[in-house]
């Protein structure tokens, strides 16, 4: 994304991930353009000014120095307009590339290889160092390309022995940027993964620490952190090293090449070669034709962090699609409500995992059954639903929906959007937001009126706990539902579900953590929910069996024996 790393100064991705950047770059070159006019102004105002003192009257320096003022001042403005504009673009491109990148893990589950943390810092930290690369390595490159051709050639036009010089040094600075880009490069592309590892394994650690803390580990998984920690230091120190030394580099080159134009002026000046107002104008010019290659340097390191993290997520928004991927148009979903699922060989193996999660399930549901699967912990419920809820890439086998003729459809080959909304799905720990009670039931159906939310909340049992809120449906429930009971969070989750109205329904251990009074009521009003749909409950709790239709039990990822056949669930 720079020259200094042997690819092009602004990834064409990002044209097509992030409007704002094309607007970012026509909004830089403007301004790029006006501030190289600005610096060739001035330079010829100081010169004349400082050549005039001792041969004109104050009286008629006093517009050329009200024009330096005023050039100031614009250069002023210019800036600041510039960095804001940029700022606000920055703002806008991190929102796009944000949305895309949400919408890409939501379309389909994330590469296994990725912890949820880094995917976490990658979206929040990482894209957050981007305002450095708008805001300042942009217009800076800008200016780079157009200043030293400008002054280049005004001050062919006043001197030519000085633009020789200028234009034979110039090369020098890119090149050098380019031999230290390259080993930049290697180090910030590695002190990002360490990041990226940091945050992951801490986010981990936090959300496992009174487990950690239970069976005594915090202490030692603490040493990890510590010693990641470490790790991401020794590479960030090693990384500035590397920048401050390159800057040293390119200073000092910058600073002989002004002194090679500086002594060659001297002495013609010396010897009445040159006169006092054109040498003056040269040697401000010059400094201002590697200024701006100097600071691009600088700037590219310092933006370096938000590249390497865009690339990170071109990454992911690249990564192939199972299924519908190749640009073939997905088949429709069938309905689920009058449908079967036909789960066939199932297998899924998680990330680090030394056995299967699920190993060879297979589970026939019939047209509007519920089904209850037991089992012990980790024996794979959980695991199929999520597959389900695509969330979830399974290793092998398949989930096949059958169509209204009966023919099936692989779950692997549909849009997974579509699907989802013919899902309402009650985790064993609902997520509630910092908004609204009714925002929060809202989210089963954006659209729905507010006489459904309240229609939805009276079969969820919702409304006896809004009535009892100080403020009613506008009580703000805080991050988490923090003014809830866990019963009063799963009656949300319920209300969500009734207000989705979905024929598919998934309920994971939805009274795993509630007193048996919260259980039994959560029970009751699920009842209603699961009556005339197909349904699949995971559940420890025995009570659920008087509400489905029939038991399953799944030991070790597989079912022993499940009573449906194929055959009947294509019916």
């Amino acid at each position: 994304m720079s020259p200094t790393t042997g690819g092009p100064p602004v990834d064409p991705r990002l044209f097509r991930a992030a409007s704002a950047v094309r607007t970012q770059l026509l909004v830089a070159a403007a301004c790029g353009v006006a501030a190289t006019g600005l610096i060739l102004a001035q330079a010829w105002l100081v010169s004349r000014v400082v050549a005039g003192v001792t041969s004109t009257t104050a009286a008629a320096l006093l517009p050329l120095v009200a024009g330096v003022a005023a050039v100031a001042l614009a250069r002023a403005l210019l800036s600041y307009g510039a960095e804001w504009a940029a700022l606000r673009s920055a703002a806008r491109a991190k929102s796009q590339l944000r949305m895309r990148l949400v919408r890409r893990l939501a379309a389909a589950p994330p590469d296994p290889a990725r912890s949820t943390g880094e995917l976490v810092t990658l979206a929040t930290r990482g894209l957050d160092a981007l305002d450095d690369y708008f805001a300042r390595y942009l217009p800076q490159l800008v200016l780079a390309v157009l200043v030293p051709v400008a002054v280049l050639v005004v001050v062919a036009d006043a001197d030519w022995i000085s633009a020789v010089v200028v234009g034979v040094t110039l090369p020098l600075i890119p090149l050098f940027m380019a031999l230290v880009g390259m080993h930049t490069r290697a180090r910030t592309e590695w002190q990002w993964h360490l990041l990226s590892r940091l945050g992951g394994h801490f986010l981990d650690v936090v959300q496992g620490l009174p487990t950690l803390a239970l069976f005594r580990r915090a202490t030692v998984v603490a040493e990890k952190v510590r010693d990641t920690t470490d790790e991401h230091r020794h590479a960030t120190m090693g990384t500035l090293r590397v920048a401050f030394l390159s800057a040293f580099v390119l200073e000092l080159l910058a600073t002989l090449a002004v002194a090679l134009v500086a002594v060659e002026v001297g002495l013609r000046l010396l010897y009445g070669g040159l006169d006092y107002p054109t040498a003056l104008f040269v040697l401000i010019l010059a400094p201002e034709a590697y200024l701006p290659l100097r600071e691009v340097g600088a700037r590219f390191h310092a933006s370096m962090e938000g590249v390497a993290a865009a690339r990170q997520v071109f990454t992911e928004l690249d990564r192939p699609v199972g299924g519908a991927a190749g640009g073939t148009t997905p088949p429709p979903v069938p309905d689920p409500a009058g449908r079967a699922l036909l789960v066939d060989g199932l297998r899924v193996r998680h990330p680090g995992a030394s056995g299967e999660a699920l190993s060879g399930l297979s589970l026939a549901v019939r047209p509007g059954e519920s089904v209850l699967l037991r089992g012990p912990s980790g024996s794979g419920k959980s695991t199929l639903l999520g597959v389900l809820l695509g969330v979830v890439a399974p290793t092998g086998g398949t989930v096949r929906i059958p169509d209204r003729d009966g023919e099936p459809a692989d779950l692997a080959e549909l849009d997974l959007d579509a699907w989802r909304r013919g899902i309402a799905w009650v985790p064993q720990q609902p997520h509630l937001f910092a908004g609204s009670v009714a925002d929060n039931v809202r989210l089963g159906d954006p659209d729905a009126s507010d006489a459904a939310v309240h229609a939805a909340a009276r079969r969820s049992g919702l409304d006896a706990v809004v009535a009892r809120l100080p403020r009613g449906w506008d009580t703000p429930l805080g991050e988490g539902g923090a003014r809830l009971s866990s019963g009063e969070r799963q009656r949300v989750a319920l209300a969500r579900a009734f207000l989705r109205d979905a024929p598919l329904v998934l309920l994971d251990e939805p009274t795993a953590h509630l007193d048996p009074d919260s259980a039994a009521a959560v029970r009751a009003a699920a009842a209603d929910l699961l009556r005339g749909r197909t349904a699949l409950v995971v559940a420890h709790d025995a009570g659920w069996a008087e509400h489905t239709d029939r038991t399953v039990h799944v030991v070790d990822g597989v079912v022993p024996a499940d009573p449906a056949t194929r055959e009947e669930a294509f019916r």
